[in-house]
């Protein structure tokens, strides 16, 4: 694989077929305060076993619109492990018995829990789903006694609503980071006309 030298005090041209996304690390190291949300048209079911195709069709309903891809480049057999390992924890978030969000939790080192995935359909944002969610993902990883971190990362290919939502729910930035990547869109795996903040270079 050929190198690139990272400019950091100006511009660094990519190579063809690649993305770039500047990553911000947050961290929660103590449980909030929560605003109460009172949505009893939602339900918050664990999955304990779900056809990785029924994952791919949400994952994508999600994060199609912001270019996630983590999950879609996965085959089936490396995504139905990592779903299924122990310490893999995934909630979906129902309204009328159909999934509109997703909240999946790393639990793999016991005094930390990693916010792995997080998210809900177009539909259903701007109706209090997201802190309803967050309020739920709060709550289960400070849950475990011995945990003394909750973190994630967001990124410039995720809503821009979504920096400012986590900091509202009491996270703190602490790194940056930039993440290169193939453009998921040239090789099928999201459709060109998804995340048009992010141009499609063909």
């Amino acid at each position: 694989m050929s190198q690139i030298q990272l400019n950091l005090d100006g511009y660094t041209e990519l190579p063809d077929g690649k993305v770039a996304f500047v990553a911000t690390h947050l961290e929660m190291l103590e449980k909030p305060a929560l605003k109460m949300i009172d949505r009893p048209d939602l339900k918050l079911q664990r999955v304990e076993r779900t056809e990785t195709s029924e994952y791919k069709d949400l994952f994508k309903r999600i994060g199609g619109p912001w270019l996630w891809f983590g999950r879609l480049v996965m085959s089936d057999e490396e995504l139905e492990a990592t779903l299924s390992k122990p310490t893999n924890e995934l909630y979906w978030a129902l309204k009328d018995s159909e999934p509109v969000g997703i909240l999946e939790l790393d639990v793999s080192k016991p005094d930390e829990v990693t916010l792995a995935y997080f998210g809900l359909v177009s539909e259903a944002i701007g109706s209090g789903a997201g802190r309803w969610l967050m309020n739920h993902a709060i709550t289960k990883a400070f849950s475990r006694p011995e945990v003394k971190r909750f973190w994630l990362h967001t990124c410039t290919g995720d809503s821009p609503q979504a920096l400012q939502f986590y900091i509202r729910s009491g996270f703190q930035p602490f790194k940056r980071s930039i993440e290169v990547a193939d453009d998921p869109r040239l090789s099928g795996v999201l459709d060109p006309s998804c995340a048009p903040h992010v141009p499609f270079l063909p």
